[in-house]
C-alpha cells in the first residue's frame, strides 16, 4: 500500500504522460506494469494539450529508432521485400505474416524456405502449381502451423485470384466505400475459407467477429498499405489509406502500449486493439500505425533493458 501512495504522489507532483514514460525508461517491474495498466483508462481523458505533444515526441523518437532500412533485414517484412512483383510481394507477405510469432530467427527461416521451395516465384507457384509441387512441403511446420494449414494457404490463395480478383480486391470490397478495416477483416476471412477446409487451419486467421486482435493480418495491412520515405512498410495498396488502418496488437506491443497509458484493457482483443488505435489516432490521425514500430520495437528489442538502442 505504501508503494503505492508513493506513484500516486509522484503523479500529483509530475505531468501523467511524463510519469508513464519515466516508468517505462526506469523499470520493467511487474507489480509497477499492473498499477499502470489499472491507471491507464484515465490517463489519456486526462492530459492537456502540453502533454499529448510530449507522449507524441516520445513516440515519434521511439519510432524513428526502428522505422528505418536497418529494420527490415531483422524483421518478417524482409521476406515480401525480396521480390519486386506487386503479386510476389502481397502473396510472400501474407504467408510470412500468418507465421509471424515465436521465435524471430525461426520465422525468418521458415519465411525464407517457404518462397524458395515456391522457386522465388510465389505469384507463378499459387496459379499453376499441381499436386507434384506440393510434394516438398511434406512435412513443412512452424509451430503449430503445419502442412496441411499450408496447403489450405495454397487452395485459398488461389481462388482468391481465379475468382476473386486478388488480395486487395477482396479486402477492397469488404471495407467498401466507406474503407472499413474491420469490415474488410471479416469479408477477407468469408471468401479465405470458402472453400473445403480443415477447421484447425481457421485459427491461424484472426477474425474481429469473434473478437480476436488479428494481429497478424493487421500488420500484413501496414505492410500493404502504409508507405513513406523509410521504405520498410511495401505501400503497395491504394483502395486503403494509411488512416485507415488498425494497430497490429499483442503480447509485447500491449504491455507497451499499458506502461504508457495508451491502452487500459486487460485483454488482447478486438476491442482492445480499437482502444489502442484510438488512442494513437490521437498522436496522428493520419498515420497512427506508424507506432506500431515504437511499441514493437519497445516491447521486444527494450524487454529486458528499457531505453536500449535497436541491435542494427
Amino acid at each position: 500500500m505504501q508503494a503505492l501512495n508513493t506513484v500516486y504522489q509522484y503523479r500529483l507532483r509530475k505531468p501523467f504522460v511524463k510519469t508513464c514514460i519515466w516508468l517505462y525508461l526506469k523499470t520493467n517491474s511487474p507489480g509497477l506494469n499492473r498499477l499502470m495498466t489499472v491507471m491507464a483508462g484515465k490517463i489519456l481523458n486526462l492530459m492537456d494539450l502540453h502533454q499529448l505533444e510530449t507522449l507524441k515526441e516520445f513516440m515519434e523518437a521511439r519510432t524513428a529508432l526502428y522505422n528505418q532500412a536497418g529494420f527490415v533485414s531483422t524483421d518478417p517484412i524482409s521476406i515480401p521485400h525480396m521480390f519486386t512483383i506487386k503479386e510476389d510481394m502481397e502473396i510472400s507477405a501474407l504467408l510470412v505474416a500468418s507465421i509471424a510469432w515465436g521465435n524471430r530467427k525461426s520465422i525468418l527461416n521458415s519465411g525464407r524456405r517457404l518462397v524458395e521451395l515456391m522457386d522465388l516465384r510465389p505469384a507463378a507457384f499459387i496459379q499453376g502449381f499441381t499436386e507434384r509441387d506440393l510434394i516438398p512441403f511434406k512435412g513443412f511446420v512452424h509451430r503449430t502451423f503445419n502442412e496441411f494449414d499450408l496447403l489450405c494457404f495454397f487452395y485459398s490463395l488461389r481462388n482468391i485470384y481465379e475468382n476473386h480478383g486478388g488480395l486487395e480486391a477482396v479486402f477492397s470490397k469488404g471495407g467498401g466505400r466507406s474503407r472499413d478495416i474491420r469490415k474488410a477483416l471479416i469479408h477477407f476471412h468469408n471468401v479465405f475459407f470458402e472453400i473445403p477446409h480443415l477447421n484447425r487451419s481457421r485459427k491461424h486467421l484472426g477474425n474481429p467477429a469473434e473478437g480476436s486482435a488479428a494481429k497478424r493480418i493487421n500488420m500484413f495491412l501496414r505492410w500493404m498499405v502504409r508507405r513513406d520515405e523509410n521504405g520498410v512498410d511495401l505501400g503497395l495498396w491504394k483502395a486503403f489509406r494509411a488512416s485507415d488502418l488498425y494497430c497490429p496488437l499483442d503480447v509485447h506491443s500491449g504491455r507497451v502500449a499499458r506502461q504508457l497509458g495508451l491502452l487500459s484493457r486487460k485483454q488482447n482483443d478486438w476491442k482492445a486493439v480499437e482502444e489502442l488505435t484510438a488512442n494513437l489516432r490521437r498522436l496522428d490521425p493520419v498515420d497512427p500505425v506508424k507506432y506500431d514500430f515504437a511499441l514493437f520495437g519497445m516491447g521486444v528489442f527494450e524487454k529486458e533493458s528499457p531505453g536500449r538502442m535497436p541491435p542494427f
